[in-house]
Parts: structure tokens; sequence; C-alpha cells
């Protein structure tokens, strides 16, 4: 099975405009574009073929050029990851049994996290598509209700049923806790959805085929399409192995993810 990983990157992000080119400082206090993090991230993942960057920004192409990325030209109307990961596929002609979208704001994430959406696709070959899922700790629940409390929309959650297929992503925090639930000190029912998906090449050609519906439109949240046509979304639940995960979503998410690669 050839499995090819695509980091979709755009520049005119709504919230964070020019968002991959963002510089991040390292350990060493030198600094590095979220796209070569993520890009660096994505090489450290087992079992993929290719890498590529795909993007239709030239700012961002040449970036990922300096560092020794292949990238993709795209079309400038793709409105979300999972469209321009489509994109790419027919403009490339890239030839794929499974397709991984690690999307371009992700530099924190495990390469174990990938690699269990490729394992899970290949033990179910009925599933279309998968995403990993992540119970939050106290620390990541606390910055979802933080976000949400200040008005910033950040991280998003997800809720499944018992086959672990979604049921609902939101960008609120789903499901509400009653304050007792927290204040009983167990595992916190919430899920954080990792925003990395696997696909077969033929739900991604069908994706690109269908308008975005009015639960996407409201939530802004691109895998709602595919629930929207009655595709399933298998939620793959990793684990974080004690290293914190959270995405760059808001110019304030620079600060907690360079907190992270602190040296301890």
């Amino acid at each position: 099975m050839k499995t090819v990983l695509l980091i979709p990157a755009r520049y005119a992000s709504t919230r964070y405009p020019g968002k991959p080119l963002a510089r991040l400082r390292q350990p060493d206090g030198t600094t590095k574009t979220l796209i070569r993090m993520t890009w660096e991230a994505a090489r450290s993942v087992t079992g993929i073929d290719a890498i590529y960057v795909a993007t239709d920004d030239d700012r961002i192409r040449a970036e990922a050029e300096s560092f020794g990325a292949e990238v993709v030209t795209t079309s400038e109307s793709c409105e979300n990851g999972t469209a321009r990961c489509a994109d790419a596929l027919a403009q490339a002609g890239i030839a794929a049994d499974l397709v991984v979208n690690l999307q371009g704001d992700a530099p924190l994430t495990p390469p174990w996290f990938v690699e269990a959406l490729v394992t899970a696709m290949k033990a179910d070959p009925d599933a279309a598509v998968a995403t990993p899922v992540l119970r939050c700790d106290a620390l990541t629940y606390g910055h979802f209700v933080e976000d949400r409390r200040n008005g910033r929309v950040g991280g998003t959650t997800v809720v499944f049923d018992t086959r672990s297929d979604a049921l609902y992503f939101s960008k609120e925090v789903v499901p509400f806790l009653p304050d007792s639930v927290l204040a009983g000190g167990g595992p916190i029912p919430v899920f954080h959805h990792v925003g990395v998906y696997a696909y077969r090449p033929a739900a991604l050609a069908a994706y690109a085929g269908w308008e975005a519906g009015a639960l996407e439109t409201l939530e802004g949240l691109e895998q709602l399409r595919f629930l929207e046509n009655g595709v399933k979304i298998r939620c793959v639940e990793v684990d974080a192995r004690g290293r914190a995960f959270w995405e760059l979503n808001n110019p304030a998410d620079v600060a907690r993810i360079e907190a992270v690669l602190e040296p301890t």
C-alpha cells in the first residue's frame, strides 16, 4: 500500500494571515517557520512513501523549497485543507492507496498519531476516512475553556459512537460537563480532535464534488462535509505519551507551543 503525506498550507488564513510562515522560537534560541516544523514532524513518521507541501502561495513555496521540501501547486480556490489535498492529488497525478493530510499548523503532532491512522485504515478496508482523537488532560481542557471564555476559536472537540465513528465535531467544547464531573478527579470525557486525516483517494475525489453544507459553514470545520454526505469518519484514539499537543490556531498559540518546546 503506497501512502503519501500531504501538508496543505495557505497564506490567507482568516484568523491568522501568513500562519505557515510564522516563526517559532526553538530550544536553542533560533527560530523556524511553522511550515518547516510541520514538514520535519512529517519526516519522522514511518511508513510514508512521499511527502509534499501543497500550496497556492509563492511565499510558502519558496520557504518550503528552501529547506528541501517537494511542493505541489494547487488552485487558489481550495477552501480548506481537504479540498487542497484532493486538488494536489488531481493536479500532480499522484498515485496513492492512502493519503494522509497533516495540516500545516500542527508541528507538535507526534509521529505515532499518524502511524496509528495508517494502521487503522489498513486494518479496515471499508474505512473511507480516519482521524486521531486525544482525550483531554486538565491543561488542554483548560486551554479550550480559556479560549471560549475569551471569544477565541481554538481547537476542535469530537464525540463518537461505540464503533468509534464520529457523531459530530465542534469548535465548542462538547460534551457539556457538569461541575460534578470535573470535581470528581477522574478522566475528562472530552476528546480533542487532532487535525490529521487519512483518506482513501475515492473519498477525497467525492469530497471535491460536494458543496459545503450548513454545518460545515456554521462551524468552519471541513470534516463535517463528510458527515453531512453520509460518509463515516473513524476516530482513532491515540496516546500523547506525556507530550503536550496543541495546534497553532491563533497568534496566542505561538507562546503555548514555544512553552512546550522549552527544555525541561
